[in-house]
């Protein structure tokens, strides 16, 4: 399977999956609208989630999968199975311990992570919400082991359809179980946990049929143990960074206005649409074929043409994606989640913040592809150094942006910072001679920022003809809004070919 065709079947299926996001948040706004209830919610679920991308997601896949790399290349089955195994003992001693401390130390949590939440019955809420989700981190964390070991295996597809399961949890509690649950939120964390168990049971069997479901056993005496240990250390720092700036972000916004957790999360989902859509795949894609190409071969000139194809997809991607998001922030919002709860006034608010949002949405996605780069080599020091120099910048970007832009002063500033380390990460690649870009580079920018453009322009003309995005029912919006991406989406597409762009040309 070529590598476009390998993205272009992660990323439909992940569309999938943010299209069912998008209708349980759009659920979310109009049953719970964005006030106390969901900011507790969305604090007691971004914590186990943060977790969950340092020990699974983050740091411990990309300690896990370059060593599992040589595993299968060089050390036989039998070797690889007793690897695997050893490493789920260990992440299940890890998880079981973290949850349990989760759980029993809610409170202080909430103190630490949300200070700005001084409201008594806010304050429990939201630590009772925290002792149901945090366990999920354990569930999520097993089901993207079995997933890293499934994309080693080049079996993209089954670990990609796992967050689906998620969200038909949480759609199916909120239209079937909320009269069980008091408060009413509550049911939300129910059905994270129950979405967390599906999503493991789900990838079990596949695991089996390549052979690789093995019993957890507990050991430190094994060698590649021990290297995932002395690698993890680091990388959890790294990918610490990164989620810091998250979680700071978070404890500003709760001394906001009340409801700025909510709207900085519901912008930060619709901006997730294209950066999980293509800059995961892409991250997912790349770091298993990267390892293979040191491990196997050292091959410097496959390495190079890997991160090459990467990221021309990625700005081919990343840069209408941007423009888009910016033009459409507010309609977008109407048409997802103005209703019954979620006022006016809510849709204003998220609009800011996806508009700054969207400025980084390019950076973001080149980390995705940029990181593996270093990951793949088992460097994980040079991408936590420059992750640190980020996080300091943005954090001096968050002073000076707060007073003025208030939430949407935190969410530009990720953004900017995501660039800023996108940048570094470039540098570094360069630097130590391991990318050499490949010719036409100049070409294809200026073919490519003539084209958005071009988008662009369209897709404001057609805004202009259309009626009020609050008129009408959800599908008739939604129509409305699909005929302007489409639109939106020829006119880019017709315009590349114009320009000599081909399928072709990404095809490898």
């Amino acid at each position: 399977m070529s590598l476009l065709r390998s993205l272009v079947a992660v990323s439909s299926i992940t569309i999938c999956s943010r299209i069912l996001g998008f209708t349980r948040d759009a659920l979310i706004a109009r049953l719970f609208g964005a006030g106390m209830a969901t900011d507790a919610f969305f604090i007691a679920f971004k914590l186990p989630n943060f977790l969950r991308r340092i020990f699974a997601e983050g740091a411990f896949s990309q300690a896990f999968v370059p060593i599992l790399a040589e595993y299968k290349t060089f050390q036989g089955e039998e070797a690889t199975k007793k690897f695997i195994s050893y490493i789920a003992g260990m992440l299940i001693l890890i998880l079981i311990l973290a949850s349990v401390a989760g759980i029993l130390s809610a409170p202080w949590v909430i103190k630490i992570t949300a200070p700005g939440f001084i409201n008594p019955e806010l304050f429990d809420l939201t630590s009772a919400l925290l002792r149901v989700t945090f366990p999920y981190i354990l569930l999520i964390s097993l089901t993207s082991l079995v997933g890293a070991i499934l994309n080693a295996w080049n079996i993209f597809s089954v670990p990609a359809c796992a967050p689906i399961l998620l969200n038909v949890s949480m759609i199916s509690f909120m239209l079937f179980a909320i009269p069980f649950f008091h408060p009413p939120i509550m049911v939300l964390a129910w059905a994270v946990i129950t979405g967390g168990l599906l999503q493991l049971i789900y990838q079990l069997p596949y695991l089996k049929k390549i052979g690789l479901l093995v019993i957890p056993r507990l050991t430190f005496r094994n060698p590649g143990v021990w290297r995932v240990l002395e690698l993890i250390g680091p990388a959890i720092l790294g990918v610490s960074i990164s989620q810091v700036s998250l979680v700071i972000n978070t404890i500003l916004a709760s001394f906001l206005e009340t409801g700025s957790v909510s709207w900085m999360y519901y912008a930060d989902r619709l901006m997730e649409f294209p950066s999980g859509v293509l800059g995961v795949a892409l991250g997912t894609i790349l770091l298993p074929l990267l390892s293979h190409s040191v491990v196997k071969s050292n091959n410097a000139e496959e390495y190079s043409c890997l991160l090459d194809w990467g990221l021309r997809i990625c700005f081919l991607l990343a840069l209408p994606s941007s423009v888009a998001l910016v033009i459409l922030a507010k309609p977008i919002t109407v048409v997802l989640f103005q209703y019954d709860q979620f006022s006016a006034f809510d849709v204003m608010m998220t609009q800011r913040a996806l508009q700054a949002y969207s400025v980084g949405l390019i950076g973001i996605m080149l980390v995705k592809v940029l990181a593996p780069g270093f990951y793949s080599r088992q460097d994980i020091k040079t991408p936590v150094q420059l992750a640190i120099i980020s996080l300091i910048i943005t954090q001096l970007m968050n002073i000076m942006f707060i007073g003025l832009l208030k939430h949407a002063g935190l969410s530009l500033s990720i953004g900017l910072g995501a660039c800023i380390n996108a940048s570094l990460l470039y540098w570094q690649l360069r630097r130590q001679q391991l990318f050499q870009p490949q010719p036409g580079w100049s070409k294809f920018l200026l073919r490519l920022i003539f084209t958005v453009c071009v988008m662009a322009i369209a897709i404001m003309l057609l805004l202009l003809i259309m009626p009020d995005w609050t008129k009408g029912s959800m599908p008739n919006r939604l129509l409305r809004l699909i005929a302007v991406i489409v639109v939106g989406i020829i006119c880019y597409v017709m315009t590349l070919r114009m320009l000599g762009l081909r399928t072709q040309y990404f095809m490898s």
